[in-house]
């Protein structure tokens, strides 16, 4: 897979307090990925952009909400979400380049 691809998939890490309990609890890791991505893909794309091994990718699609601006309605867009179980011992750290 050739690395444009790579950058891709994977969109970015989706931070809430959710995909912090799950970072934790269960060694996962929470990214927002392309619509069209597949799991091998994903687990691939992880794996080579953050030099760990990958155990396992669950995915799901987060539907858009419908929401109202003033008197206009919009729709925001579909996305699609991966949980990516890390291997024992791997750790993906999100924040060693913040501050200075």
């Amino acid at each position: 897979m050739n690395v444009d691809r790579l950058h891709q998939i994977i969109i970015a890490p989706v931070v809430s307090e959710k995909s912090t309990r799950v970072a934790e609890k269960a060694n996962q890791a929470v990214f927002k990925v392309a619509r069209d991505a597949e799991k091998p893909e994903i687990k691939e794309a992880v794996e080579k952009l953050f030099n760990v091994k990958v155990d396992g990718v669950r995915t799901l699609n987060v539907k858009g909400k419908n929401k109202r601006f003033g008197r206009f309605s919009g729709k925001r867009s579909d996305w699609k979400k991966a949980y990516v179980t890390l291997a024992q011992g791997q750790e993906i750290d999100f924040l060693s380049g913040a501050g200075a």
